[in-house]
Parts: C-alpha cells; structure tokens; sequence
C-alpha cells in the first residue's frame, strides 16, 4: 500500500524528511513536489527503481532522466561543463530548469542518453526538496510525474494515489505545484536549444528562442 506523509512544503519537518530520505535509501519510489510540477524519484543508483520509474511513465531508453543535485558541484561530479555552459547554468541556479549536458564517467551508461551520452541536470529551488537532498546526501534520479496516457503533470497527492496505486511506494504530500514542467535547455551543443518551453524562462539564461 503506498505511503502518504504530509510535509510542510517550506518548514518541512526533519523527521518526515528523514522518511522519506529511507525509502529513498531502501530502494523505494517516490513521488514528491518540485518548484514546477510533482515528479517521480529515486536512487539515483538503484537500477530496478529507474526501471519501475521508467515503466510506470511509459518511457523509453532515448527518454532523459533527470539528476535532482544539491548544488553545482553536484552538477559538476555528473556532467561535463565548459565554462559557456557553466555561466548559463549558473544563471538559472536554482530554479525550473533542467539541463541536457555530456554525461561524465559518474553516471551509470543505463541513465545516459544511448546515442549521445548525455544527460539532464537541474538544482530545484523548493525548500522541501532542498532538505531532502541534504538528507539523503545525493542526486534523486528524476521524472516529471505525467501519466502514460496524460500530457500534463498531476498536482495533488489524491491524484497521484488514484492514478497510479501502489506503483509508487511513497508520495510526499506538501500540496499543489505549478503544475508546469521545467524548462528543458540542451547545452550538449551549440548554440544552446530550448527543447521544451515551461516554467523557467529562457531570457535568465540569456537565450532567445
């Protein structure tokens, strides 16, 4: 039966954090708020786990997953950056951007795009989350949570609990997001590309698209 804590989305209780951060550590997958939308997360190690995230959103291997990191060195340990593409993600740090960049030897070739080794990167900016990733003290393998035959994300837990059962072993309730997907910004070239417009706006980069 999936789990349900309630969490207060910007004093969120260390105890209920630190439950979640076990299930996390125990294999578990979670759904949890972000600044943009509620997402699916796990270990970021944990291959079962990123194959259930992966089945239970009807995705593919060409599909990115997505490291939730603490901070830039976090960023840094999992990809590749320039100092261009560096001073972009910067600019956007933290904040509803996720960041398409050459995947360094730190990322299992499982969780790297097949055919360009790539992967996306964002540093959230929600109070919540932010303790959670101090808790468990490394990235959250991560989706924006759609259902299979949806195209918008889910915004509340009873949603996400009616939705999808006990495919998910957690949900952390610290209700509604934006329910708008991040940003999606390929810095694997150049010039940079917007491969999904959301939540985060491009002109705090410094890009036009």
């Amino acid at each position: 039966m999936t789990q349900l804590l309630t969490i207060h989305p910007t004093d969120p209780q260390p105890r209920l954090i630190r439950l979640a951060a076990q299930a996390l550590r125990e294999g578990g997958v979670i759904a949890y708020p972000t600044d943009s939308s509620y997402a699916l997360g796990c270990r970021f190690d944990d291959a079962e786990s990123a194959r259930r995230i992966r089945a239970i959103r009807g995705l593919d291997a060409r599909h990115h997953l997505t490291l939730m990191c603490r901070n830039m060195a976090d960023i840094g340990r999992f990809a590749r950056l320039d100092n261009w593409q560096y001073r972009i993600v910067r600019n956007g740090t933290p904040g509803s951007f996720t960041y398409l960049l050459p995947a360094t030897h730190e990322v299992p070739r499982r969780l790297q795009h097949p055919r360009r080794k790539t992967i996306g990167v964002r540093i959230p900016d929600h109070a919540l989350v932010r303790k959670l990733l101090d808790e468990l003290g490394a990235p959250i393998l991560s989706t924006t949570l759609i259902a299979p035959e949806g195209d918008a994300p889910l915004n509340d837990a009873e949603s996400i609990r009616s939705t999808f059962g006990s495919a998910i072993d957690l949900i952390v309730d610290a209700g509604p997001c934006a329910a708008t997907p991040t940003t999606v910004v390929d810095l694997a070239q150049m010039p940079p590309v917007i491969v999904r417009r959301g939540l985060g706006d491009p002109a705090i980069l410094g890009i036009s698209q």
